[in-house]
């Protein structure tokens, strides 16, 4: 083997090496949510069961989203625990009527208009079909923001290569052409772009 194969390649291993572990990491920014929202905690201690119970669709069938305070004063206009972030969340936010600025996950770009109505209730997919099994987790997940284009790094998912993702892992394009293929469903562009 030759020195100039040599040099090339331990420069392509580099170059590599620092494309798929350097990169990512210098990608996305690191920011934590406003306080430790623990899903899993308030499904057992509240026998919340359905994920439509905080993040419900409105009278029109348009989903509302992040849960309106009105919806966290129901259990906690006062406190109920002795955590820092109940203590947060009712001295910062609920007494001074103020709604909790929690940083989106799944925010789509402004050109894609996605219905949950229609994925929810006349296809039956459930929320862990895109979202994944967030609503089991006991801790609050770090927010990961690409500095690039301002998203979530769930929409890319969690994996550069995106190989042997688990569901709900990624939220792209692909992602949704994929599933619309394995139900047999066609849309056209407009159906999700305006």
């Amino acid at each position: 083997m030759s020195r100039n194969q040599v040099v090339f390649g331990l420069g392509l291993a580099t170059a590599l090496l620092a494309g798929w572990v350097a990169f990512p990491r210098a990608l996305y920014s690191k920011r934590p949510q406003p306080l430790a929202f623990l899903h899993k905690t308030h499904a057992e201690k509240s026998g919340v069961s359905d994920c439509s119970q905080c993040h419900a669709f409105g009278d029109d069938g348009q989903y509302t989203g992040l849960p309106p305070m009105e919806t966290c004063v129901g259990c906690h206009s006062g406190k109920i625990g002795t955590s820092t972030a109940e203590a947060t969340l009712v001295d910062h936010y609920i007494k001074r009527g103020v709604s909790t600025p929690w940083l989106v996950y799944s925010r789509q770009p402004a050109n894609v208009w996605f219905s949950h109505a229609v994925h929810v209730k006349r296809a039956g997919l459930a929320c862990t079909d895109c979202h994944g099994h967030y609503g089991e987790l006991d801790q609050s997940r770090i927010y990961e923001v690409n500095r690039i284009s301002g998203y979530s790094r769930d929409i890319w998912g969690h994996s550069m290569t995106r190989l042997h993702r688990a569901p709900g892992d990624g939220m792209k394009m692909s992602d949704c052409e994929d599933c619309h293929r394995r139900h047999s469903v066609q849309v056209g562009c407009l159906g999700c772009h305006e």
